[in-house]
């Protein structure tokens, strides 16, 4: 029995340098990614996923709605904001 996660996005638009992603492959496992601006999506480890939830300035979270009973997750950051004066 899958449930649906219903998501509303958010009406006010907001500036990040790097997305990280948390999904789960045919067979369940999670993989994980980060993509940069101008940088194509690379796998890390679950590790510094983890890390960067933790010390991050996170933007907004978004649930993936798959279809399978799954949970996925990505989160928009800002890396550096001091050195890079991104406003939110």
């Amino acid at each position: 029995m899958a449930l649906e996660i219903r998501y509303v996005p958010s009406p006010i638009g907001f500036t990040h340098n790097v997305i990280y992603s948390a999904l789960a492959n045919a067979s369940g496992r999670m993989q994980y990614y980060k993509e940069e601006i101008g940088e194509p999506r690379v796998r890390i480890g679950r590790n510094e996923f983890i890390s960067a939830y933790n010390t991050l300035d996170i933007i907004a979270l978004k649930p993936v709605q798959a279809p399978a009973p799954v949970f996925q997750l990505r989160f928009y950051a800002i890396k550096n904001r001091e050195r890079n004066k991104l406003p939110v």
